[in-house]
């Protein structure tokens, strides 16, 4: 081959480009400086902005196969639980309204006695009644009287002995009890009461009473002849959890205020009844034969209404746990005139 054909080839080779590589179109644009060539920059796609990027989702750890399992479990005993509850409720409800009892259950405490403070103990604790309890109680003085003591739950928060202090007004008072009558239509339960007593106060310094007799029969108490002006009133009528049981709840309480002393006695309540709310009402209806015939106890009474019927004067009320929980101060209104 010639040297003239072996130039020509080397230049044809030189000026093609390499395989695999194509040629780049020059920018259309100049720098601003005149230097070279600008690069433009490529335009972002606004639908991809926010995409995770695949760093991040990386990250995120998957759940494990136990929690999984806990969660699992926990949903399906949850969910067994209610529909069991349902299930109670229903059947309660049912066998409830099958049932005849008798407006009046106080019978039924005879029988319930000796178990009664097991049966309440849990639902009082998680109600807080304790400290209710003690709160009504720590306002009574002077010559007391409880009616419907039950098991004497109140015992304890009885401060017997009188004292110079303050009343709920900070108004300087006497404090503490005189004396006190413990009274319950059931024989067992005043029996239950007596024996707690002198387990808390073997030497009482005041005198105490117990009779087994009916709320709204009890009378005034012994004058004391070394009391000047003493007509025979309790200075404080004491009832916990007993409208519920009393076949004439109104008529009860109209009695009290004739035994109370009429211008500075108070009676104090602390009661169970119907709720603010009609759903929760419904249930405590449904319930309550079945309720009252094991228990002894209409659950589902309007105790406000009561009180209105008794034509006593509110001092002070208060409602707890949906509305359940009635606390009331009364007083006999100034204007009804106190039996002789």
């Amino acid at each position: 081959m010639s040297a003239s054909r072996v130039g020509r080839a080397a230049l044809k080779k030189a000026r093609m480009p390499a395989q695999g590589h194509a040629s780049k179109p020059a920018p259309r644009y100049p720098i601003a400086d005149g230097t070279g060539p600008k690069i433009l920059p490529k335009r972002a796609n606004p639908h991809l902005a926010n995409l995770p990027s695949s760093s991040s989702t990386s990250n995120t750890p998957p759940m494990s196969p136990k929690v999984m399992t806990i969660l699992g479990v926990s949903a399906l005993t949850l969910s067994t639980y209610i529909g069991y509850l349902y299930a109670s409720y229903r059947r309660e409800v049912t066998q409830s309204q099958t049932l005849s009892v008798p407006h009046d259950v106080s019978d039924r405490y005879n029988h319930t006695a000796r178990t009664f403070d097991a049966d309440v103990e849990m639902s009082e604790r998680l109600m807080r009644m304790a400290a209710k309890r003690a709160e009504l109680i720590n306002r009574a003085r002077g010559d007391v009287l409880e009616v419907s003591c039950g098991t004497g739950r109140n015992l304890k928060y009885y401060e017997l002995g009188q004292r110079r202090g303050q009343d709920h007004q900070g108004r300087a008072d006497i404090r503490g009890c005189r004396s006190v009558t413990f009274v319950d239509l059931s024989a067992e339960m005043v029996e239950i009461t007596r024996a707690k007593f002198g387990k808390l106060f073997p030497e009482p310094k005041v005198p105490v009473d117990f009779r087994v007799q009916n709320a709204g029969e009890v009378s005034r108490r012994p004058i004391d002849p070394l009391r000047k002006d003493d007509e025979g009133y309790y200075d404080t009528v004491v009832q916990t959890m007993g409208l519920c049981s009393m076949p004439d709840p109104a008529g009860t309480l109209r009695h009290l205020g004739t035994i109370v002393e009429p211008r500075r006695g108070e009676i104090l309540l602390l009661e169970h009844g119907r709720s603010h709310y009609d759903w929760l009402n419904r249930a405590l209806d449904n319930l309550a034969p079945a309720h009252a015939d094991r228990h002894g106890c209409w659950w589902n009474r309007d105790i406000g209404q009561i009180v209105r019927d008794s034509g006593l004067e509110v001092v002070e009320e208060k409602r707890w746990h949906f509305g359940t929980t009635w606390k009331y101060v009364l007083r006999p209104r100034t204007e009804i005139k106190a039996e002789k």
